[in-house]
């Protein structure tokens, strides 16, 4: 893709430069016009907030502790008008959201942290301070598919860096944490959302408060029904979540139960076809439309048992979460304090959505089918029967993967006490993680066409038919088959340390982690035989060769890990608004499914150096406040390992990255205007690959010089205006560092009004400008007809909101 002549990340830049000009303005009209005391008065960054998620010492402040930290109210998301929860993330500093996905299935990195093939690998997402799952690329199971944002939100936590290394297991990169309000203050809220030129209608609510002077609770949650952002052909999305939490306060502590119900499906958005200059071809608005399609909601496949089922492709991403969790919180004699949270959740579901294999000339394909000189017609619709007349065509096949079992046991244990200046914390963290699922994977032949594209069915010049009803394969050949079953268990142990010390300006801190797994099961691949799976009685071309899992021959996993983690850190306050901090850490991550088929021997084991990637981290920052502006700089390096497979390219990859660079996030606030930004500078490489050699020096795939996001807010007396840009410099689209995107910068715009006491209209804007951003693509390469597969940013939506608080 071309680069544009004007980049738009020359916006944060000058964001950066002005946000500075202003700092010794504002640190003089406060020395003029304020006290000292005023001037220390916490805004913006929030750094006299206590650092909670992931933290050493219970009673450091931001401004007190060597951790990157942030966090985001509901206030500042609903500004940046997010239509998923993914793209939440993009407004945080050092991350980079890969959100085209949909509600689920992001990629996320933090500070040029790979992502090799997807998810978020070396990132936790937490809620209430335990992970969701386990690991954060399971295939098709990422634990964002699993969480949902809604009204029960209180706020985002977010640690970057080296410290969430021995803050939980498999995070070496940083932190995310959804923390859920519990009742401390009366009353709730009911609101409604509807697009305006998209179908979605969704209802949050919440509700919370005291029950008698010991006891308070909090319950809510949302339901919604829609199309979604791209129109399907059907209702793409349609489901609810309940949570609810009840808290018992004691005189030394307190006692917190909470449950989770979560039902939701939400369409899936693969890599659109599209022109490599980041034009849309003919009949495909790769910002608007999707591969899915009203005459492919159902798809006839084996089962993870074998057996004749239907998978339903209007399920989508369809989480089913049932949680139950405690958490307790006790001041002990002598000085002691107990922390144990506790969770038992039980994860099933489906991951179902449509993927072009292939985007080419529909004769090549189909000769590629039933041999030279193949016929192509309409299989279904109103020209069922006649002679596809497009040029184009796409190879589809179904990402069918049944979600039998991806339930977890977690608990957390910790004591702690302060000897003197010293504060100690000892823990010890225990987690049981199931992986049980089944690809049942066919193949399509689909006409290029953004706006429900009709199915084709493929002739052999003979006249021997090739497909049936548009199916070309029970299974996918055109990838060597990969129909799958994976019924695994990977337990994880791990005690850890943690000392702090402060002694007047200077705090320092060391912790330590031992992170000690195991894994067992067995996992079963392809196997290819002729079915009838239709009952006609007769097979057909298509029903010589079925797909099925060979499940008399599973092969054994039986394997175990140990990593040891540690972060050590300074801070050194020069005065009451600004300090220093430094901090070295060395973590790790568990590889889990993504080494089956490929890198575990016969007898299930696992080599050393596969099981576990290390990341060892530099950090070096400054906090600061002038006057009204915050600013808060670090510079970091990273030295990544990273084991991984990706799917759709059958490829494994074994490589160390290096990454250096700058993030600096910032807040400003005079009167009734607030500011608050963030800009990362990036230089990442590949410095070595084992099995690619000649990538080593490329830039990795999808990594910009520069992400970057503005939010501006003005308070009126009875209205909010709100303003927020998301960029991205260039990056490349794979690691052969050939084709290349354009960056961009997204604008999101928001108004409010409150109608009556309590009562305020919203109207949100996502993409005002319809800007062309992609996020990942297929190709390295420009192919030979210009048409690459990319996953682009939504074009633009606009929503209207109505709230009312009680």
């Amino acid at each position: 893709m071309k680069q544009q002549h004007i980049k738009p990340a020359y916006l944060a830049l000058a964001v950066s430069l002005a946000l500075g000009s202003l700092a010794a303005q504002a640190q003089q009209a406060e020395q003029d016009n304020t006290t000292a005391t005023e001037n220390s008065t916490d805004t913006g960054l929030g750094f006299e907030r206590i650092v909670v998620t992931g933290a050493v010492s219970r009673n450091q402040t931001v401004m007190q502790s060597s951790v990157s930290v942030s966090s985001l109210t509901p206030a500042d998301i609903e500004v940046s008008t997010p239509r998923s929860t993914a793209e939440i993330f993009r407004m945080l500093p050092g991350v980079r959201s890969e959100s085209t996905g949909g509600e689920g299935n992001a990629n996320i990195a933090v500070r040029g942290l790979p992502v090799a093939s997807g998810g978020a690998k070396f990132l936790a997402l937490q809620e209430d301070g335990l992970p969701v799952l386990q690991f954060g690329d399971i295939a098709f199971g990422n634990a964002d598919i699993f969480l949902r944002a809604d009204a029960t939100l209180a706020r985002l936590d977010v640690i970057r860096g080296g410290s969430a290394s021995t803050a939980a297991s498999n995070s070496p990169g940083g932190i995310i944490n959804f923390v859920s309000k519990t009742g401390d203050t009366e009353g709730g809220s009911i609101a409604f959302s509807t697009g305006l030129n998209y179908d979605s209608f969704r209802t949050d609510f919440d509700y919370g408060g005291d029950i008698n002077s010991d006891t308070r609770f909090h319950i809510g949650g949302f339901v919604r029904q829609g199309e979604g952002v791209r129109d399907p052909g059907y209702q793409g999305e349609t489901g609810y979540q309940l949570k609810a939490n009840l808290t018992r306060e004691f005189n030394s502590g307190y006692v917190r139960l909470y449950v989770k119900h979560l039902n939701d499906k939400a369409a899936s958005y693969m890599p659109m076809p599209m022109l490599s200059d980041g034009r849309s071809v003919a009949g495909f608005d790769a910002q608007r439309d999707t591969l899915q399609s009203v005459y492919l909601t159902q798809t006839v496949r084996l089962n993870g048992d074998n057996q004749i089922s239907r998978g339903d492709v209007r399920d989508g991403m369809n989480p089913q979460v049932n949680s139950i969790g405690a958490e307790a919180v006790f001041d002990l004699p002598e000085g002691w304090t107990l922390e144990n949270r506790f969770r038992l959740s039980d994860v099933s579901g489906n991951f179902i959505t449509l993927f072009p294999a292939e985007v080419g000339n529909a004769q090549q394909i189909a000769d590629s089918i039933a041999g030279s000189g193949a016929s192509v017609s309409y299989a279904v619709g109103a020209e069922a029967g006649s002679a596809y007349n497009g040029e184009n065509a796409m190879r589809i096949h179904t990402f069918d993967v049944e979600i039998a079992d991806f339930g977890s046991i977690v608990n957390d244990l910790k004591l702690s006490r302060r000897f003197g200046d010293v504060d100690v914390n000892l823990g010890y963290y225990v987690a049981d993680q199931d992986i049980s699922m089944s690809w049942l994977w066919n193949s399509y032949f689909m006409a290029l066409k953004g706006d429900n594209a009709e199915l084709l069915n493929v002739n052999a010049a003979d006249g021997t038919a090739y497909s049936e009803q548009g199916l070309i394969a029970y299974g996918v050949p055109f990838w060597g088959g990969l129909q799958r079953n994976y019924d695994t268990r990977y337990s994880i142990k791990a005690p850890y340390a943690g000392l702090s010390w402060a002694l007047d300006k200077l705090s320092l801190d060391a912790s330590v982690r031992r992170d000690i797994g195991k894994a067992n099961g067995n996992y079963a691949g392809p196997v290819q035989s002729a079915r009838d799976m239709n009952g006609d009685g007769v097979l057909s071309q298509v029903e010589q060769s079925v797909s099925a899992i060979d499940l008399a021959n599973p092969n054994l996993v039986n394997y175990s890990w140990g990593y040891n983690s540690y972060s050590v850190g300074a801070n050194y306050q020069l005065d009451s608004d600004w300090a220093v901090f430094a901090r070295i850490s060395k973590g790790g991550r568990a590889n889990a499914d993504r080494l089956l088929f490929g890198k575990v021997n016969a007898d299930g084991s696992v080599a050393k150096q596969d099981a576990v990637d290390e990341v060892t981290q530099y950090e070096f920052g400054s906090k600061s406040r002038h006057g009204k502006l915050n600013l808060f700089a670090t510079a970091f390096y990273a030295e990544t390992e990273e084991q991984n497979f990706e799917a759709t390219s059958q490829r494994f990859f074994d490589r160390v990255y290096k990454a250096q660079g700058i993030e600096l996030e910032s807040s400003y606030r005079m009167g009734d205007l607030e500011l608050r930004g963030s800009v990362t500078l990036t230089d990442a490489e590949i410095s070595k690959d084992a099995l690619s050699p000649a990538l080593e020096g490329n830039t990795p795939r999808r990594q910009a010089d520069m992400l970057y996001s503005l939010l501006v807010r003005y308070y009126l007396d009875q209205a909010q205006l709100g303003v927020t840009v998301i960029g991205s410099s260039d990056a490349y689209a794979q690691d052969n560092n050939d084709l290349k995107f354009s960056g961009y910068a997204q604008l999101n715009a928001f108004v409010s009004y409150d109608l009556a006491e309590n009562l305020q209209l919203s109207l949100n804007i996502n993409n005002l400008f319809d800007e062309v951003g992609l996020t990942e693509a297929e190709e390295g390469s420009i192919p030979a007809n210009g048409i690459i597969r990319a996953r682009a940013i939504n074009g633009r939506t606009a929503s209207l909101g109505l709230r009312y608080q009680f």
